[in-house]
């Protein structure tokens, strides 16, 4: 077994030419979790097109045979819970970087689902989209042994302030997140930069269908004009005032213009818009 070069410690994505599909490889003691779930809806169309792969390996495979699938043990220094041991982990992790490297792949990023971790961003997302394999090693019990995180992982990563039964289920947020922004994932390649979060970082505006008028309340009048250029400013005006209004903590990633900052001032939100960049 070789050791595992961890130098990095910030998100740089590589870039450079890209192989036909995005790789997954999750490392996890409940492959079926991470299956039944990515095989369904947009991942799993975009996997049955080979336009992402997912290839889950069972950490219990590498138990050693007089534990008899056995990954766990007790923490020095005692304390509630078991800890997963290293050595399973680091057998799990060198087998598929090494099969990624007798395929002629680069070493990819070996990414810890940790709530020490950097918070997942739709900027992250976008970085990740772009490399050929991510590796995923999801914890359980209390935890996994220091000296193999240490060892195998290149960025630990959180989704949220929270505490989870293990990093199946944030490992299966990221990968969702990723795919989305792959090209041929989504049928239109354009929701994929304007979903959720616009291109700089604030949240989409409303969206309306019919019928127009449901339950006493009306689609708003300017997204029936039929003029597409006033429809436009009236999603980024609702984009800047439901971002200031939810997340204020967004504000600081927008790039405005000028009738962005028009609409700023006479609305009253400027002030949560002060640290924003301007073209």
């Amino acid at each position: 077994m070789r050791t595992v070069d961890h130098g990095r410690s910030e998100m740089r994505s590589r870039g450079g030419s890209r192989r036909s599909s995005l790789n997954f490889h999750v490392l996890t003691l409940f492959p079926e979790m991470i299956e039944g779930a990515f095989s369904s809806s947009i991942t799993g169309r975009a996997k049955e097109k080979g336009i992402l792969t997912l290839d889950c390996v069972n950490i219990r495979d590498f138990a050693e045979e007089k534990r008899k699938g056995r990954v766990d043990d007790y923490s020095y220094g005692g304390g509630a819970g078991m800890i997963m041991q290293a050595e399973p982990v680091y057998r799990a992790c060198v087998s598929v970087l090494d099969r990624i490297a007798g395929q002629g792949g680069r070493r990819p990023h070996v990414l810890y689902m940790s709530p020490a971790g950097s918070r997942f961003s739709q900027r992250m997302a976008e970085e990740l989209s772009r490399e050929d394999d991510l590796v995923f090693l999801c914890g359980h019990y209390e935890g996994i042994d220091q000296r193999v995180i240490d060892e195998v992982v290149t960025d630990e990563v959180s989704i949220g302030d929270f505490v989870m039964t293990g990093g199946e289920l944030p490992a299966l947020v990221m990968m969702d997140a990723i795919s989305r922004m792959v090209p041929g994932v989504l049928s239109n390649e354009e929701s994929a930069g304007t979903e959720s979060f616009m291109g700089d970082g604030l949240l989409e505006y409303p969206q309306y269908s019919r019928p127009e008028l449901w339950r006493g309340h009306q689609v708003p009048e300017i997204l029936l004009s039929g003029n597409h250029g006033a429809v436009d400013r009236w999603r980024r005006e609702q984009s800047l005032m439901i971002t200031a209004r939810k997340r204020p903590d967004l504000c600081t990633g927008a790039v405005l213009d000028k009738k962005d900052r028009k609409f700023l001032r006479e609305s009253g939100l400027a002030e949560a818009y002060r640290e924003a960049r301007e073209v």
